[in-house]
């Protein structure tokens, strides 16, 4: 069967159902699985507690998920043809659901570690899955409206991720976060079954038979487990200053560089990296990485600096970020509808641009006398530029790609934005931390004795508190004490300033990129003819 015959068996198939029925039903199923990566995060130091672990030892509860996960993603495409991509979804499914209940039982941290690791498996099918069954499920022309769908789900579930996690875990129980998956996936389960179903393409694929490629599949679990061990607990372990950091960054650049080269020569690879030589596969892989990075970047960023620096209770800084929240939920579909209208390269370069100058923005407007009002409108600036970026470039990924690609497509664009994701937070933690070492150095130089205005600081905070009743020697004390605390939000705040300006650079050359990519046609959803 030739790649024409299959476009066109493709272009002429379409689904019994509705599809729209069948978006909000992969939908919900890849929402369940998005929101699951962020809404624990807030429930570790309950999980440590109820389970006598130690803080350290409770992140393992979001590493293990990762690790497993980011295996599985770039597997998917290879999976789906090999199993059939309506019973791959449902395996997914099955088996996200049944792990989750066991982690919702699970009586020690060892046993949820090993439920996390089948969840993580689990989940890590749904994402692409769902995409590559928007992709052939909807025309290519109405393929942006359909990515619409799915990028509320993938952009809003980690937004209300941990406000959600944190009302749940303080109302209930750390449990209930993992037990509410169950009716969720039951239902979506039997929606699956019964209203999705494999284009014929897919069908041929599988009764072909798929050869398994043990040593592809060897260097992709190693290389990626390392990496991901390796982002997540970098600045912890003092980065390469640990010898365990540095042995997985060795031991995964050998696997992922082997896999790639054993990879580009295997006839039959579990990931088909010879799709990187379409430029606008390749770029699109790359900015949706970046997207990873700035997204789960600004919801690392805005949240800390609200409960550190700035005294918010958890469900205080959710509130901040909700608003920002609801502008992505009413802008990506007014996205989606553009996309027929407008060339996806223009309106990537825009969200681009947009997200840059917010980024820059955010420079001028993080202090320590930001009120909550401020904090909202620059959460809301912050997203609008993402808010043009999921939904085109996941079109762009598509446009030059054979139809039986969609699965491999889907699968590696997911893991990309998902690394980028875990790199972005790995990046902010580390230029925080270091940054806030750097700014406190240098303002500590300046609080000396012999400097006038520290001087005269330290006089009149001694005397505040010697008039609250403190002896002279204690008051004095306290005083050096509460000035250490300033300089070290001051310093904080600096860091996260340094921080917001590394991504507006990140975004600005993101934007120049964006006219690297080939015009498509907004009609039909391909290549412009007249490139």
């Amino acid at each position: 069967m030739t790649t024409a015959a299959l476009t066109l068996d493709q272009d002429i198939w379409r689904p019994r159902y509705n599809p729209w029925l069948v978006a909000v039903v992969v939908a919900l199923a890849a929402f369940m699985e998005v929101l699951d990566t962020s809404i624990a995060n807030v429930a570790l130091p309950y999980m440590a507690g109820n389970l006598g672990a130690s803080n350290d030892q409770s992140t393992w509860v979001l590493t293990s998920y990762l690790v497993s996960n980011a295996i599985i993603l770039p597997m998917t495409g290879w999976l789906a043809g090999a199993f059939g991509r309506k019973r791959f979804f449902m395996g997914c499914l099955a088996i996200f659901t049944v792990s989750s209940l066991l982690c919702g039982l699970a009586p020690s941290l060892g046993f949820l570690l090993l439920f996390r690791v089948m969840q993580g498996a689990g989940g890590g099918g749904l994402q692409p899955m769902a995409q590559a069954i928007l992709a052939d499920t909807f025309p290519p022309e109405k393929r942006g409206l359909a990515f619409a769908a799915y990028g509320i789900t993938a952009i809003m579930a980690p937004t209300i991720g941990p406000t959600l996690g944190g009302w749940i875990t303080f109302n209930y129980s750390w449990r209930w976060i993992f037990f509410i998956n169950l009716p969720v996936g039951v239902i979506t389960w039997f929606l699956v079954r019964r209203f999705v179903e494999d284009p014929p393409y897919l069908q041929r694929l599988k009764r072909a038979g798929v050869k398994l490629d043990y040593v592809g599949i060897a260097l992709l679990t190693v290389g990626v487990g390392a990496l991901q061990i390796l982002l997540d607990k970098g600045q912890e372990d003092d980065w390469f200053g640990s010898r365990f950091i540095t042995s997985l960054a060795v031991i995964s650049a050998v696997c992922l560089i082997s896999l790639v080269v054993w990879e580009w020569f295997e006839k039959a690879p579990i990931i088909d990296v010879r799709m990187f030589k379409n430029i606008n596969f390749a770029g699109a892989s790359l900015m949706l990485f970046m997207l990873g990075v700035l997204l789960f970047s600004s919801l690392v960023l805005m949240p800390q600096f609200l409960q550190t620096l700035l005294g918010y209770t958890s469900e205080l800084a959710g509130f901040a970020l909700s608003a920002g929240g609801l502008v992505l939920l009413l802008e990506t579909p007014i996205v989606g509808q553009l996309t027929t209208k407008v060339q996806a390269r223009r309106l990537i370069a825009f969200g681009w641009l947009a997200l840059a100058l917010a980024m820059f923005y955010s420079t001028k407007r993080i202090d320590l006398q930001m009120s909550f009002n401020a904090a909202v409108w620059l959460r809301v600036a912050q997203v609008i530029g993402l808010g043009f970026l999921f939904v085109p470039i996941t079109l762009v990924a598509y446009i030059g790609i054979a139809p039986e690609k969609n699965n491999s497509v889907a699968g590696i664009a997911n893991f990309m934005r998902n690394m980028g994701s875990s790199v972005g937070t790995s990046l902010v933690t580390t230029v925080i931390a270091r940054r806030s070492q750097f700014h406190q150095l240098r303002l500590v130089e300046k609080a000396r004795i012999d400097n006038p205005n520290f001087a005269h600081a330290a006089r009149g905070l001694s005397r505040h508190f010697a008039n609250g009743g403190l002896g002279e020697h204690e008051a004095i004390s306290t005083a050096y004490a509460r000035i250490y605390q300033s300089v070290q939000a001051q310093a904080a705040s600096l860091a996260y300033i340094d921080t917001f300006m590394v991504l507006a650079a990140a975004a600005g050359i993101m934007f120049f990129l964006s006219f690297m990519l080939k015009r498509n046609n907004p009609a039909s959803g391909g290549v412009h003819v007249a490139e």
